[in-house]
C-alpha cells in the first residue's frame, strides 16, 4: 500500500504470520548479520552495518544508505537515510503481537524523494522496493513456516535491475590461485579470463557455476557452436560436443574442464573466490595449437572467444542469481 501527499511518500507492506511476535523477532534482531535470514539475497545486495544492530549503526544496502536510529530488540528497527541518498525520512521493520500464536511483519516507509530520486522513484525504485520488501517478507513466511503461499511476482523492471547488478562481466589476468589451470597446458598459445562478481548467498561450489557457465549457455552461443562445427568439417577439424566441457578434475575452488583434440588442446578453469561481501566467479581459459589448422583455427576463434565467454558467464549469473527462475513472473 502506498500513498503521496505533496511529494512525500507513505509505503506500506505487512505480512500475517501464523506465529508469536517472539520468534518472528527473532528473526528481525538478524537484519544485516552475516546469517540474515531475511534479507533476499543473491538477487540484492545484501543489508550491512558498521558494527552489530544497535542505535548508530551505519550502513545500507548498495547506494541506498541509512543508519539505525532506533532499535527496540524483537519489536522494532528504525532506519533513518542518509540524504544522499535522496530520500529525507525512515524506513521501519516491526512486529506486533495477534495473540500468542499470532503477529504481523510490516515494514513502513515514511520520506520524501529529492533531487534525481524525485525521477528515480516513481520510475525504478519504487517497483525495485515493493519487490524486495515483498520478498523479505516471503523469506520471514518460509522461515517459521517452511512455505510460502503466495510468492512474490517480480516485475519486469525489478528483474532489469537484479539482470543488471548480477550480469558485469569484465577481463581479467588469469588468476594464479587458478592452479588447477596453470601448467594443464604446455606452451599455451591463447591464455585469457573473465570474470563475474555475485553478492553474498549465491553458490560458491565450482562445480555448480562450471555447469551454469559450459552445461546451459545461451541460445546465441548454441547457434554459433552450430555453425562452427559446419565450418570446421572441411578443414579437418573435429565436431565439437558436450565433452569438450567434461570436468576433468576439481577441488573445493576450482572446476578444471577440457579436451585433446588433433588440432589443439583446450582447458578452462572456473575459479569460485568468496569473501564477506560477495563472491567472484572467473571463468579463465587455455589453448595451445598441435597443427597448421588448428592455428589458423584459433587466429579465428581469437576474434570471438573473448564474446562468447562474456556472454556464457553473463547468462549463467542471470540464471544462477535471478529469483523468478523458480517462482512465478509478473
Amino acid at each position: 500500500m502506498e500513498a503521496t501527499m505533496a511529494a512525500l511518500v507513505h509505503n506500506i507492506h505487512e505480512r500475517e504470520l501464523p506465529v508469536g511476535a517472539a520468534e518472528v523477532g527473532r528473526l528481525l534482531d538478524r537484519i544485516g548479520a552475516a546469517d540474515d535470514p531475511l534479507w533476499p539475497v543473491p538477487a540484492w545486495v545484501p543489508v550491512r552495518f558498521d558494527r552489530p544492530l544497535a542505535v548508530g549503526a551505519d550502513g545500507g544496502h548498495g547506494p541506498i544508505r541509512y543508519r539505525v536510529t532506533g532499535y527496540e530488540p524483537g519489536r522494532r528497527v528504525e532506519l533513518t537515510f542518509h540524504p544522499r541518498t535522496g530520500l529525507i525520512g525512515a524506513h521501519t521493520l516491526e512486529v506486533e503481537e495477534r495473540g500468542p500464536h499470532a503477529c504481523v511483519l510490516r515494514h513502513r516507509l515514511s520520506s520524501r524523494p529529492v533531487g534525481r530520486m524525485r525521477l528515480l522513484w516513481p520510475t525504478l525504485v519504487r517497483v525495485c522496493h515493493d519487490t524486495v520488501i515483498e520478498h523479505l517478507l516471503d523469506n520471514a513466511e518460509r522461515a517459521v513456516t517452511g512455505t510460502v503461499v503466495h510468492p512474490v511476482r517480480y516485475p519486469w523492471r525489478a528483474r532489469l535491475a537484479v539482470s543488471m547488478e548480477s550480469t558485469r562481466v569484465h577481463g581479467v589476468p588469469v588468476p594464479a590461485a587458478a592452479t588447477l589451470l596453470h601448467g594443464s597446458v604446455d606452451r599455451p598459445d591463447l591464455a585469457d579470463a573473465f570474470a563475474l562478481r555475485v553478492p553474498p548467498g549465491t553458490t560458491t561450489d565450482p562445480q555448480d557455476w562450471a555447469d551454469a557457465v559450459f552445461r546451459n549457455p545461451p541460445r546465441i552461443v548454441v547457434a554459433l557452436l552450430h555453425l562452427r562445427n559446419r565450418l570446421v568439417a572441411p578443414l579437418g577439424i573435429e565436431q565439437g560436443d558436450a565433452s569438450a566441457f567434461d570436468t576433468i578434475t576439481r577441488n573445493e575452488r576450482e572446476a578444471l574442464l577440457g579436451t585433446d583434440a588433433g588440432h589443439l588442446n583446450f582447458r578452462a578453469g572456473v575459479l569460485v573466490e568468496p569473501d564477506t561481501d560477495g563472491t567472484t566467479i572467473t571463468v579463465a581459459t587455455l589453448a595451445a595449437t598441435r597443427s597448421r589448422a588448428g592455428r589458423a583455427y584459433l587466429a579465428v576463434v581469437r576474434l570471438v572467444h573473448p564474446l562468447v565467454v562474456r556472454a556464457m558467464l553473463r547468462h549463467a549469473g542471470r540464471t544462477t542469481v535471478a529469483p523468478w527462475r523458480s517462482t512465478a513472473v509478473a
